[in-house]
């Protein structure tokens, strides 16, 4: 199995020896994902629903890259740097994630690159 290497200007630029996404046979696979504006590089910083709109937004150029869209999401994770942020957070990933739910873990971490509140990462299926 082949893999190929997903990457769109619509989204941030690694900041790392990273790819944005890994497409392998019928799944595709985004790196994480932070409040990077795509165009200047930086980060946006400020309260957890901007953050993780603009999460939810890189994440949904990705997988518009290859011809994939939200609702093919199975699974992501949610690495927050403070847990108390979860319920505004889950107000905004709902409206992005209403129709087909992914599963999801969401856990609380030490700290998150640029000072970020949340990244995420997903899982997507490509296949119909």
């Amino acid at each position: 199995m082949s893999k190929r290497i997903i990457q769109t200007e619509l989204a941030p630029a690694a900041i790392g020896p990273y790819s944005q996404a890994i497409r392998i046979g019928d799944f595709l696979y985004t790196s994480g994902q932070i409040a990077l504006d795509p165009k200047s590089g930086k980060f946006l910083s400020g309260e957890i629903k901007e953050e993780t709109e603009q999460t939810l937004r890189n994440i949904s150029a990705i997988l518009q890259a290859d011809g994939l869209e939200l609702e093919n999401v199975i699974k992501t994770t949610v690495y927050l740097s403070d847990l108390n942020d979860f319920v505004q957070m889950n107000k905004i990933y709902e409206k992005y994630f209403s129709k087909n739910k992914p599963a999801r873990a969401c856990v609380q971490v030490a700290a998150l690159p640029k000072g970020a509140k949340i990244e995420i990462d997903a899982i997507a299926s490509c296949s119909s």
